[in-house]
């Protein structure tokens, strides 16, 4: 999953984008209004994560913007908790609203809540077949014994379960999966996807030829 975090205050931008990606996110970063808006139009993001208070254009004007043309989950972050903030924020077409200072672990439990509502999955746990993949624990259990995925295999697998019964194309894949900064190989895909047949079973992930990737409802 890829997120953007646009915030004004560097330590703390560096900080969610270094806890972000240590929870399995590429992400990107913005440290004005400007290039926030640039940037959430620009690519295809799972979640962004907005502040209010920003150099250029502020948090209020760049939603207004994005909801011109994007539906993109957007989780308000701000030290501004007057409740007439809040609800202007809800208005203007933010999906939720965290007050500064916040705990991590709720961030993140929000950011996950934000991104299961986007592709309308309730639940946490996802069953598919004999596979239960909890995208609150992050762990995926098959027959009862949970397989060990890396962080981009699981992210992979989180991404086409969200969306089974889809086709998901590589480009979609590779604009969800990887961030601005990452140096990408052609097959790395490829590599992933093999991999993941290899714990999961060769037929969890079906392969459409230059096309992509999905997960059937019941492989």
């Amino acid at each position: 999953m890829r997120v953007l975090a646009v915030e004004d205050e560097p330590d703390l931008l560096n900080s969610l984008m270094k806890a972000l990606r240590e929870d399995g996110y590429a992400v990107d970063g913005a440290p004005d209004g400007d290039e926030g808006l640039f940037k959430a139009e620009s690519y295809d993001y799972d979640a962004i994560v907005l502040d209010i208070m920003l150099p250029g254009i502020d948090g209020w004007e760049l939603l207004r913007r994005l909801r011109q043309t994007k539906k993109t989950p957007v989780l308000m972050l701000t030290a501004r908790d007057a409740v007439r903030d809040r609800v202007r924020g809800l208005d203007t077409g933010a999906d939720d609203y965290l007050v500064k200072p916040f705990e991590l672990a709720e961030l993140l439990a929000r950011l996950r809540a934000l991104i299961r509502r986007a592709a309308s999955q309730a639940e946490s746990r996802l069953k598919i077949g004999d596979v239960v993949i909890d995208t609150a624990a992050r762990t995926v259990m098959r027959r009862g014994e949970e397989i060990v995925l890396t962080a981009r295999e699981y992210t992979l697998l989180e991404y086409l379960a969200l969306h089974r019964g889809k086709l998901v194309t590589r480009t979609t894949l590779y604009d969800h999966l990887f961030d601005e900064n990452d140096s990408t190989l052609s097959n790395l895909l490829d590599v992933h996807v093999f991999n993941l047949r290899k714990k999961l079973g060769h037929d969890f992930i079906t392969t459409r030829r230059g096309h992509g990737y999905c997960i059937e409802s019941t492989p």
